[in-house]
């Protein structure tokens, strides 16, 4: 008997049928392939709930922190540029344990756009043609001889006192590309292939206006009014440029007047005064508000509110006329289109750079794995210094050449797009490494 119910032990153990005749109490071991239980399947529907809030929750807390930020820096008197606006989102990110990530995903996109701000402001200074009169005659042609800067300033503008329009106007300008930038935070976050999809968008938008620019200078209404084309009556300029005015009354609002710091250094550095057409401040709320749309739903409708107030802003202000808006849209619909639509190669290339598998493991090295951000360092080390980083110096030492020494024939000549276009190569090469490697 002791040999039998040895051998049935056995034969459980080993996992084979007990001899005939004999019994053996059932192992309780469930069949990986059975359906779960009831208790079971509401357990993870419970999880996947508490998920879902938690990211909600977690998107939440990322915009009050953004809203809280940049009413923080009105009041203070600190313009929310872009550059102030980045180091806010970088300690987001670090918060939810994602900063190397955010240096991977964001300096490559960062470092071509602050490429293209430095760039644009020579445009006018190789096609000195400047669009003013012909502009400013389609504008009254499509509004039967108005002009809607005029009929809007003539409707708000105060005579005296504050300009609250204009102050409202001031801060809706003034998030024309914080707003965007802290849209593409929330894709990155929430998801990087749609993130990636945006950034590219911004730059073909980008580009396409600076290649514009180049082609067809084209003056705002305030630059027009300077000349003497938008007179009244009395021979006086019919419209004002308001927003600096709106900047001076939020100043006086809040009592640092005379200390309010409103511009992007980096306009300082390479300004373009008829960079009109099209106009990026309409464009890239409307991209943004494309891809938050097809993100976030319904909620992201709420950046049409917002991308409507920018372009009423815009031309109240006298920044520009509706024409330029018209303009930024339709590039911006381009930008949207060509990207989401995109060829299969240039997919493959952002499904690649979306890919989880690298945000796994970058996130690894978040978590104290040593050899993980060793890893990313050294990607990021390898592309910047082999591939893009002498196509980059070159084209900084080409560009010093130009404006100091009067190579290619100096500033003025259109041989300055060269270095810039090593400088934009190089980012890229140096981009495509971090990616690849």
């Amino acid at each position: 008997m002791s040999d039998e119910l040895g051998r049935t032990a056995d034969a459980a153990a080993a996992g084979t049928p007990a001899a005939v005749g004999t019994t053996t109490a059932a192992p309780d071991v469930r069949d990986p392939s059975a359906p779960l239980s009831s208790a079971a399947s509401d357990r993870d529907e419970g999880h996947a709930d508490l998920h879902r809030r938690n990211d909600r929750l977690m998107l939440g807390l990322i915009a009050g922190y953004v809203l809280f930020l940049s009413g923080l820096m009105i009041v203070s008197g600190v313009s929310i540029t872009p550059d102030v606006l980045l180091i806010g989102l970088g300690l987001a990110a670090v918060i939810l344990g994602r900063g190397r990530l955010f240096i991977r995903d964001w300096v490559p996109f960062i470092g071509l756009f602050l490429a293209y701000e430095l760039m644009r402001g020579y445009a006018d200074d190789i096609n000195r043609v400047v669009h003013e009169a012909d502009i400013l005659g389609l504008e009254r042609w499509l509004f039967g001889g108005h002009l809607p800067t005029q009929v809007l300033q003539e409707a708000f503008h105060p005579a005296s006192g504050l300009d609250w329009v204009a102050m409202a106007g001031t801060v809706f300008y003034f998030l024309h590309f914080p707003l965007p930038l802290a849209v593409a935070f929330l894709l990155w976050v929430r998801h990087r292939r749609a993130y990636y999809d945006f950034i590219a968008a911004f730059i073909v938008l980008s580009m396409a206006g600076f290649v514009t620019y180049l082609i067809l200078p084209v003056a705002p209404p305030w630059y027009a009014a300077n000349d003497g084309l938008i007179n009244g009556p009395d021979g006086l300029p019919a419209i004002t440029y308001l927003k600096a005015q709106g900047f001076n009354d939020i100043a006086r609002l809040f009592g640092f007047e005379g200390r309010y710091l409103y511009s992007y250094t980096i306009y300082e550095i390479n300004p373009n005064a008829v960079a009109a057409f099209p106009s990026l401040h309409a464009g890239y709320p409307f991209l943004a508000f494309l891809f938050a749309r097809r993100a976030f739903g319904r909620a992201g409708w709420l950046m049409a509110i917002y991308t409507a107030c920018v372009w009423f802003a815009i031309v109240y202000l006298a920044d520009h006329y509706v024409v330029d808006i018209a303009g930024g849209v339709a590039y911006a619909s381009v930008a949207y289109l060509a990207v989401v639509h995109a060829p299969g190669w240039f997919r493959r290339f952002v499904d690649r750079a979306a890919d989880p598998a690298v945000e796994a493991d970058v996130e690894v090295g978040e978590s104290g794995d040593e050899r993980a951000w060793r890893r990313v360092a050294g990607r990021v080390r390898w592309a910047l210094v082999r591939q893009g980083g002498a196509i980059f110096v070159a084209g900084v030492i080409g560009l010093i050449g130009v404006a100091k020494g009067g190579w290619l024939g100096g500033v003025e000549s259109p041989l300055l797009l060269v270095p810039w276009a090593l400088i934009i190569a190089g980012l890229w090469r140096a981009a495509l490494g971090a990616i690849s490697r």
